[in-house]
């Protein structure tokens, strides 16, 4: 059993760094009802700040059409479909992180496209034309939303254009080329707009040394560096179903995510913000350990000490709604998202919801938890017991002493683990139905639900309240201290010992 004793001086603020922003499927999925429906779930629960996603300029959200004027070919912006979908984002406090890409069909040079919605991955056939469909674009966001809006919304250019899939050839400078012609656009709409990138993958940071070192030789503006991460080893299978993988050490996220500020210390541009654009365990959308209390139990850790390296990570994505690898075909089959299909919470949404629970100031943090006071005197604390190891036990005994001003205290404590809040065992239970019928979707959103258990504490003699908690297997818990102010004396005639199987 391992005893900590808290301090009663606090460690300074938690940077709420982890809920900056918050990934999606490409943006024309946004016109889906489920999509609105999770997102306001999501924003309840959690409140992310910002939200990106793929697909601003693909042909199904259709920004850039043309049209023949007698015998001329001129371009037509049609902002119809993204204005629906920013203003949901807006009406919902989430600001667009917007990622330019991919390549109008009628702008590519070539028909190399990714994913089942086919986003073409070919540089513009007339750099001018890609220029002015910027210009318009940015204008017209200027003109719906206003400037002092829009200068609160980072533009990024393009996605992973490290790698071939995701831009021909993965040419650097083809990329460096299409960034600069993005940049200047947008700072010749208005010089305040922030621009950023390369918003490539891990394995790749020679990128950002070349990328940041050519916006120095060539005076490039650039506002802030993006990236993305994830910690998932190569497959060892893959079927039509599903995409298996290990992964590493959480530790190693981490890591990627200090070694690339130091990079940026040692650049040119030493206090550019730093971005982490897209991050999760696999980087497969039929990975399905997304849908595990494992994934929640091993992004715990990130979440309370990624925030010392970025100035956001964002975790890729909300909702299953999401279509890289077709339409999903399962109810659970390893989606990316927080919230499963039919609006069922999976484990690592209940992660999120619990960190959103913390006070703001810290008083204790290690590699297994962390203890917050709020700003009414109240306790919240989250830990959490990763377990990679397959088989059963691994409990952890904790006995943690935090010091109290009141006498009494009550404990709410809620819980996710192999047991509890996980759907996708359930549904493994009920046969793995690909398409539930109406009953099993309510088990399993009733499967979806934290454990609850409450208790009055007591200050003990040393000023501590002394909180014993076992940790089971891959669980995640928040427990939440609130000094009771006890009102028995307003209630004339109170006496429990008179209910029939009651005492005082």
């Amino acid at each position: 059993m391992e005893s900590i004793i808290i301090a009663s001086k606090g460690e300074g603020k938690l940077k709420e760094n982890w809920k900056y922003c918050i990934g999606t499927g490409r943006l024309g999925l946004a016109l889906q009802k489920e999509y609105l429906d999770h997102l306001k779930i999501v924003q309840e629960k959690i409140g992310f700040k910002y939200i990106r996603g793929h697909g601003l300029l693909s042909d199904d959200v259709g920004i850039y059409r043309e049209m023949k004027i007698g015998e001329e070919v001129k371009p037509f912006y049609n902002f119809t479909y993204i204005d629906r979908i920013f203003d949901s984002f807006l009406e919902l406090n989430l600001r667009p992180f917007i990622e330019f890409g991919f390549m109008p069909e009628l702008l590519s040079s070539g028909d190399q496209t990714i994913f089942y919605w086919k986003g073409n991955v070919t540089p513009p056939s007339d750099y001018q034309k890609w220029s002015n469909l910027i210009t318009a674009v940015v204008n017209h966001f200027i003109e719906r939303y206003g400037i002092e809006e829009v200068k609160q919304w980072p533009f990024e250019v393009w996605n992973e254009p490290n790698l071939v899939n995701f831009w021909k050839d993965a040419d650097k400078e083809e990329y460096f080329k299409l960034y600069k012609v993005t940049a200047l656009a947008i700072k010749a709409v208005n010089q305040d707009l922030q621009v950023g990138g390369p918003a490539i993958c891990g394995g790749a940071d020679e990128w950002i040394v070349d990328f940041l070192n050519f916006c120095h030789r060539e005076n490039v503006p650039v506002d802030f560096v993006s990236r993305h991460a994830y910690t998932s080893l190569s497959p060892k299978k893959v079927t039509p179903d599903y995409y298996y993988q290990d992964l590493v050490d959480n530790t190693e996220m981490l890591q990627q995510f200090e070694v690339v500020r130091g990079l940026i210390k040692e650049s040119p541009f030493s206090d550019l913000p730093f971005h982490i654009t897209e991050y999760n365990t696999s980087y497969s959308p039929i990975n399905p350990v997304h849908d595990t209390p494992l994934n929640a139990a091993y992004l715990a850790r990130i979440l309370s000490e990624g925030g010392d390296f970025v100035d956001s990570f964002s975790y890729w994505t909300f909702s299953d709604v999401f279509e890289e690898a077709d339409v999903p075909k399962a109810l659970f089959h390893g989606g990316f998202g927080l919230m499963a299909l039919h609006s069922i919470p999976k484990p690592t949404f209940h992660l999120f919801a619990f960190f959103n629970r913390l006070g703001e100031e810290v008083l204790y943090r290690d590699t297994q938890m962390i203890i917050t006071r709020k700003e009414n005197g109240s306790i919240a604390l989250v830990a959490w017991n990763e377990v990679m190891a397959k088989g059963e036990g691994f409990e952890k005994k904790l006995v943690i002493k935090i010091p109290v001003s009141s006498a009494e205290y009550f404990m709410k404590r809620q819980s996710i683990d192999e047991n509890h809040a996980n759907p996708w065992k359930v549904w493994k239970e009920l046969g793995r139905p690909r398409f539930p019928d109406k009953q099993s979707v309510e088990t399993l959103k009733e499967a979806a639900i934290p454990k609850l258990s409450t208790a009055k504490q007591k200050k003990e003699a040393d000023g501590c309240l002394k909180l014993l908690i076992t940790l089971t297997k891959n669980e995640v818990t928040l427990i939440e201290l609130k000094a009771i102010k006890d009102e028995p004396q307003t209630y004339e005639g109170l006496d429990d010992s008179l209910i029939t199987s009651y005492s005082s």
